[in-house]
């Protein structure tokens, strides 16, 4: 492939539910929300941006042959699973569990305030894991107009996929048991950032930081080779070999911004 090729997944475009107690958009078809048009793109199966209201939440439900990873926005995301594991992730955590043969877990808002976090969900390479739990934290300004490695392959340099719990910088990204990679950058207006891709598809997503917006995006605004997103857009990019993403904020505020390198 020697064409650089974005093709826009428009925030009103995604699939959307209002339950009250939970407002959530679906990039890939979830739950009552089915479009063949958006299933999956490589091993990346689910990008849901939630907000759930104070006090409320997933109860325990069950998973199996998923890696699941949350990514806070705001707020506190209050985790419980049948592994004992008891936890509350705050801005900047990353929470990964590789679901395997099997786990049951819940997650629900802590305190008195929501929480607004991006709940993502890829392929494993292999089947039949035993379940495992990580957390990392990355501050805001480690993100600061740089791209910051949050989650990676588990075999991936740099990877300490051993170490449960990392709450210090230079711990590196949590270990996922898929083939990708994926990056966040808080970007001021008027500065861009490069990141080299090892696969050839990737994924952008446009954090929706300034409110719930049902209708066209608003708020920061980025470029990608030459489309413009705004926050809650994203886009599928097909990336030529060792092909480079730019994205440029081209807008009048932070915007907060996830990349996915697919391999």
């Amino acid at each position: 492939m020697s064409e650089f090729k974005v093709v826009p997944r428009f925030s009103q475009d995604r699939g959307h539910a209002d339950h009250d107690w939970l407002k959530t958009f679906h990039t890939f078809s979830f739950a009552m929300y089915q479009d063949f048009n958006h299933e999956k793109y490589g091993s990346l199966r689910v990008i849901n941006e939630d907000r759930v209201a104070a006090r409320t939440g997933f109860g325990t439900h069950s998973h199996r042959e998923f890696e699941i990873f949350s990514y806070v926005v705001e707020g506190e995301l209050e985790h419980k699973d049948s592994m004992g594991n008891i936890e509350v992730l705050k801005r900047g955590d990353v929470q990964l569990t590789s679901a395997g043969t099997g786990i049951s877990h819940s997650e629900k808002a802590h305190g008195n305030n929501p929480v607004h976090f991006l709940q993502i969900w890829s392929l494993p390479s292999v089947s039949r894991l035993q379940p495992k739990y990580f957390t990392r934290h990355f501050s805001d300004e480690e993100k600061r107009d740089a791209w910051v490695r949050v989650v990676a392959n588990v075999n991936a340099e740099g990877v300490q996929k051993d170490l449960r719990e990392g709450s210090k910088q230079g711990e590196g990204p949590a270990p996922v048991q898929s083939s990708l990679t994926m990056y966040a950058t808080l970007l001021n207006p008027g500065k861009r950032v490069s990141q080299g891709m090892k696969g050839l598809k990737g994924y952008v997503h446009v954090v929706m930081r300034s409110g719930y917006n049902e209708g066209p995006a608003d708020g920061a605004t980025i470029r990608v080779s030459g489309q413009t997103l705004r926050e809650g857009d994203g886009a599928y990019l097909q990336v030529p070999l060792d092909g480079d993403v730019v994205v440029e904020n081209v807008g009048d505020r932070v915007a907060e911004v996830i990349l996915f390198d697919i391999e």
